[in-house]
């Protein structure tokens, strides 16, 4: 039985921040609490909730027009654990402002905003105060995560209430270092046979391994770069597998391809009211979400306040352009100051995924040199291969990073039986 507990408002300064509550179907007084952060930035809670970790999909099969059917998602991750789902930062899904300056945000900002949304929400449900807490987040909110973990422990130390429980975070495609994700994609383009062998040679002479802000006068570097692009420019960067496609969205407000990574609207798409079998791109559920989300009747029904939103944006393409500063560029130091503490971490990537390559966080983490407890290997799911592990660990911090076979940007959109397994074997502290 899925029951969505709440949907709510917290107010923080300016802020009021929208979000949804569903409690384990497990054992909701003793499994963990977790807060589940979508990337963007200003990409909905929504777009966890149905497409990622919640306990609810959209029927994409028998759609028929109007309002879509709810099924229930066999791999939701509130099987075993509670989920708070928040639309942050202001402007993104049914989160508002009561002032001006609420709009404006930063990644810094964002992390505190989630800090203090906790704080509060902890105060109105204290049943919850002393449960196992952890971060969970996707995509560009990888960047976000440890500064949320780091403002937890500043909080916990200033001795404010209520205290927080937190015991470690899952983050995954985690946007980390931009710089060495752009500069791992050309590797990854060679690994995944994308680009010869000779071509990839060739520019990583020519470029020094730097494929970004290339000095002008390095035409050598220039040309194999060229000739890169025309190999990969009509791939599919989320997952190489997938056809490129343009998202569909009745209601975005900006002309993009991302799906959450910091461009991610798409062009004007009417509903058809035939029934639609078979659909090329498989991003037909973006489609029924924006019908669903701005359906009076939903909105009614979920207590989203009238007059404050007018119309609900699976991302918001202005606050990403325009009210957004990005301001951290690397968390690495976040992470490596964060390897004193006693913290279970998960991070997990799609190994077709050239946004964010999983190459790219490997590098990461092995910066950090701490000790390799159990060496790569493969895990499973039911006997088959589901991916590629390896454990870390430095005294009582302990991380876990895991490849997801076949997937790509936000695995659990494209593998969500295995990343269940994934995450209830770890969030239980049991080996993949």
């Amino acid at each position: 039985m899925v029951e969505v507990s709440l949907f709510r408002y917290v107010r923080v300064n300016a802020s009021e921040l929208f979000y949804l509550f569903v409690e384990s179907q497990g054992k909701p007084l003793e499994d963990p609490l977790l807060v589940y952060l979508v990337g963007g930035p200003g990409c909905s809670a929504l777009t966890g909730f149905f497409f990622q970790v919640g306990p609810l999909i959209f029927n994409t099969t028998d759609y028929l027009g109007g309002l879509p059917e709810l099924l229930y998602n066999p791999y939701s991750w509130t099987k075993t654990a509670s989920i708070i789902f928040i639309d942050y930062p202001v402007s993104t899904g049914y989160s508002y402002a009561t002032r001006s300056e609420g709009y404006h945000m930063t990644d810094t900002a964002s992390a505190k905003l989630v800090h203090q949304f906790l704080r509060k929400w902890l105060i109105d449900h204290p049943k919850f105060t002393k449960i196992p807490f952890f971060v969970a987040s996707d995509t560009y909110a990888g960047i976000i995560t440890p500064i949320v973990a780091k403002e937890i422990f500043d909080g916990n130390e200033a001795g404010l209430q209520p205290h927080i429980n937190l015991k470690g975070f899952v983050s995954g495609s985690p946007h980390t270092d931009t710089a060495l994700e752009h500069n791992s994609r050309v590797p990854l383009a060679y690994r995944l046979a994308l680009i010869s062998r000779s071509l990839y040679e060739s520019a990583k002479n020519s470029c020094k391994g730097n494929y970004v802000d290339v000095d002008p006068s390095n035409a050598p570097c220039l040309e194999d770069l060229e000739k890169i692009n025309q190999c990969i420019t009509q791939i599919n960067k989320e997952n190489i597998l997938d056809p490129k496609c343009v998202r569909l969205s009745p209601n975005s407000n900006n002309e993009e391809q991302s799906r959450r990574f910091l461009k991610a609207n798409s062009q004007r798409f009417p509903v058809l009211s035939s029934k639609i079998q078979d659909y090329w791109c498989q991003n037909f559920e973006y489609v029924l979400v924006d019908v669903w989300a701005n359906d009076e009747r939903v909105r009614d029904a979920l207590h989203v306040r009238r007059g404050t939103v007018t119309t609900w944006y699976t991302c918001n393409s202005f606050l990403q352009e325009v009210l957004y500063t990005y301001n951290v560029f690397t968390a690495v130091d976040y992470y490596q100051n964060l390897t004193r503490k006693g913290l279970q971490i998960l991070i997990y990537s799609g190994d077709h995924d050239m946004v964010v390559p999983y190459i790219s966080t490997e590098k990461w983490i092995n910066s950090l040199n701490i000790t390799v407890d159990t060496d790569w290997r493969p895990w499973f799911v039911q006997g088959q291969v589901a991916g590629y592990t390896v454990k870390y660990s430095n005294y009582g911090f302990r991380l876990t990073f895991a490849t997801l076979k076949g997937a790509g940007h936000s695995p659990s959109q494209y593998t969500p039986r295995w990343c269940y397994n994934m995450f209830e074997r770890w969030i239980h502290y049991y080996p993949l």
